[in-house]
């Protein structure tokens, strides 16, 4: 069940809140700081909630333990004379991903397969409890700031934590009774679009378990490689296009079970709250004539 069962009741709420999914690139970050921007919304970021309160430790230490390996602050820091801390924002989430990294060649900054899988189990529990922060800070918007308009912009792996054909799903279950649930969707010409990008700059990032084993496994066979002879970036490139097709109908289900969808031609054409309110009661009339 919804939280807005229709489109009038989108329009006649005192109250408005919702959770943007898909991947990422089509548009999240864009609607979340256009609505924050113009007053009146709360922004919610789900990869800086993660970055800071349930990762933050793990990632200033990593930034400590590179630090130890030079003479000099090295005895800064055993004598408390520097400060070492990350400077994750909204929209510099590099801290984050640098903590993640990539496995494979030490040489060329890979990281130890099994430190890889911790890394990744570390992201995936902070997530979860990340998202479900998100009614306590539905109601912290309100009785401290005022904010009864509220969106979450979910991190590109939600659909990894999550299962949306489970009607249970507890993730799941939490978020829709306290949000609308929009998926964007993206086009074939999209998904190579983002490929290309990332291919140009490849960036670490969270995998299913079972996908990551599977990919892995693949891959060492395919290249004929040792775990310490991987390319990290050729790993992760390789991996990106297959992560992307493994996403999307998980995605789909979400919007289809749990939400309402939308286009990533109809998220980037909005440029005010007012075009917002139309986007997401387009997308609920859709859902009732369907």
């Amino acid at each position: 069940m919804m939280i807005y069962s229709s489109a009038k009741d989108w329009r006649q709420a005192k109250g408005k809140r919702v959770l943007m999914f898909g991947m990422s690139g089509l548009g999240k970050t864009h609607l979340s700081s256009l609505l924050r921007d113009a007053g009146g919304w709360f922004h919610y970021s789900i990869d800086y909630r993660i970055g800071t309160r349930y990762m933050g430790e793990l990632i200033a230490d990593n930034f400590k333990r590179e630090a130890m390996k030079v003479p000099l602050l090295r005895e800064l820091l055993l004598t408390d004379s520097v400060y070492i801390t990350s400077n994750i924002t909204f929209t510099n989430l590099a801290p984050l991903s640098t903590y993640l990294g990539k496995p494979g060649d030490p040489s060329k900054g890979g990281l130890p397969f099994a430190e890889y899988r911790l890394r990744q189990d570390q992201h995936r529990a902070a997530e979860i409890s990340a998202l479900l922060d998100t009614p306590h800070f539905i109601q912290r918007a309100h009785d401290l700031y005022g904010y009864d308009n509220f969106i979450c912009d979910s991190g590109g792996s939600i659909c990894e934590v999550v299962d949306p054909e489970d009607a249970t799903d507890p993730v799941l279950t939490a978020l829709s009774e306290n949000l609308l649930m929009v998926g964007i969707e993206g086009t074939d010409a999209h998904a190579a679009e983002l490929a290309r990008r990332f291919d140009r700059a490849p960036k670490p990032m969270y995998y299913q378990p079972a996908f990551l084993e599977a990919a892995w496994a693949e891959y060492l066979d395919l290249r004929q490689v040792t775990e310490d002879r991987v390319d990290p970036d050729d790993f992760v490139r390789w991996t990106y296009a297959r992560a992307l097709a493994h996403r999307r109908p998980r995605y789909a289900a979400m919007a289809r079970n749990w939400g309402v969808s939308v286009t990533a031609e109809e998220v980037h054409a909005v440029r005010s709250p007012a075009e917002f309110d139309t986007l997401i009661s387009r997308a609920l009339e859709r859902r009732e004539e369907a």
